[in-house]
């Protein structure tokens, strides 16, 4: 049976955050940091490897979504998983998974070896978003969620920007094989200071009516969740295009070496965990003065459609225009990426924002592997990439379009669904 949790109508009140929840939070955020460094190393990798092995784009591509089919599966589980079971244990055994399956990516000289290596990574990979939003909707107050989760949005394009901007120059002098084995390795100690402060006790103090948590049926009966799905989505396509295909854009196409490769793609990324962080303390400051928690929703349609025409630009102008428009992707990418996940956790509140939040990421993420395959394919089909750039751009203006849709940001009063009735 769901344990009773409470729903509660008001946004709740400021107060300091602890020491120790600052050490959780600065764990998540190193957690999402080494996430995306461990997804991102392959297509950092791509030219190397498609050398090596002689694979074509198309295979290329099978082998950059592949992450995202378990990956995307499994967040559906992990969503229940972290509901029902200790989110603490649930994200280490997640952790251990995606760190060793890094590793063993690097002594590995086969195609099907190193498909079937990237499916285990995604089940590693599917329980940190579930996990985040769990912990911090559960630990953190409304008014400090918006930069809480700019910090893990900052983590997030921090990992692409170390593994492009190191990680190319480390590859390019030492192999690619080293890098992997080195960073699956290392990014094992994390687990030691976890296990000293992973967050323990009940949360936030109870307000309000205590309700059951409710079930996936009566998440999936809200049209938000369904906006919000589908506004993941299309958030997903342009961020996984360019975490799968940007270095292998940006050498093969623009011909710029791995070293220049790893220094664009790296300031992209450190551009935009700069205007990740900046953006969430805006909102943290906006929701404190008075405003409601729908500021968020005016970031993600901004930057949505700046990311769109940006992108878009920058496939039409010469390397330094494209180079210019390329880090004004990565302040609208910021812009959006930290807002995101003070919605979900909003709406959905304590008792349900782990299943939300898998569901979302399920829907959301497949767009990985369709942005990662799909590119893949009109490379070989047209010998450039300017149409996967136009579809890129396509999706973005939709994401922009389902957010302004979603209406006012207020959490979902689960007391009167059937299998969320109070006791």
């Amino acid at each position: 049976m769901a344990s009773a949790l409470v729903v509660t109508s008001k946004p709740e009140a400021v107060v300091p955050r602890s020491d120790a929840m600052s050490m959780v939070l600065g764990l998540l955020v190193f957690s999402v940091f080494i996430n995306y460094i461990d997804r991102g190393n392959l297509s950092i990798a791509a030219p190397l490897i498609k050398d090596e092995l002689g694979l074509s784009a198309s295979q290329l591509g099978i082998l950059l979504s592949s992450f995202f089919w378990t990956y995307g599966l499994f967040q559906i589980l992990a969503g229940w998983l972290v509901d029902r079971m200790n989110v603490n244990w649930v994200m280490a055994i997640g952790f251990f998974i995606w760190s060793a399956a890094t590793s063993v990516t690097g002594f590995l000289h086969g195609f099907a070896a190193l498909l079937i290596v990237r499916l285990i990574l995604g089940v590693g990979e599917s329980v940190a978003y579930p996990s985040y939003s769990k912990i911090l909707a559960k630990h953190f107050p409304v008014s400090q969620r918006g930069f809480a989760n700019a910090l893990i949005a900052s983590g997030l394009s921090s990992g692409p920007a170390f593994g492009m901007l190191l990680g190319g120059m480390l590859m390019a002098r030492f192999g690619w094989r080293s890098f992997f084995i080195g960073v699956g390795a290392i990014s094992l100690l994390w687990l030691l200071p976890w296990f000293r402060w992973m967050p323990r006790g009940p949360g936030l103090a109870p307000t309000g009516q205590v309700c059951r948590s409710p079930g996936t049926l009566e998440i999936l009966k809200q049209r938000s969740a369904w906006r919000t799905f589908a506004g993941l989505f299309c958030i997903a396509y342009s961020t996984y295009f360019l975490l799968a295909w940007l270095p292998f854009y940006l050498v093969r196409e623009r011909h710029f070496s791995m070293d220049s490769m790893a220094k664009i793609g790296g300031s992209l990324y450190l551009t935009q965990a700069m205007c990740a962080v900046v953006c969430g303390r805006l909102s943290d400051r906006w929701i404190a003065a008075g405003h409601t928690p729908t500021v968020h929703k005016t970031f993600i349609i901004v930057g949505m459609a700046g990311t769109g025409t940006f992108l878009f630009a920058s496939s039409l102008v010469g390397n330094v225009l494209s180079v210019a428009l390329l880090m004004l992707v990565g302040v609208a990418l910021g812009m959006t990426l930290s807002n995101v996940w003070p919605i979900t956790q909003t709406l959905a509140g304590p008792q349900a924002s782990g299943r939300w939040t898998g569901l979302q990421c399920g829907f959301g993420n497949l767009s990985g592997a369709v942005a990662a395959a799909v590119t893949g394919f009109i490379r070989d089909q047209t010998g450039h990439f300017f149409w996967a750039f136009a579809v890129v751009a396509g999706f973005s203006c939709a994401g922009a379009l389902c957010w302004s849709f979603l209406g006012a940001i207020e959490p979902v009063d689960w007391s009167a669904s059937r299998k969320g009735t109070c006791s």
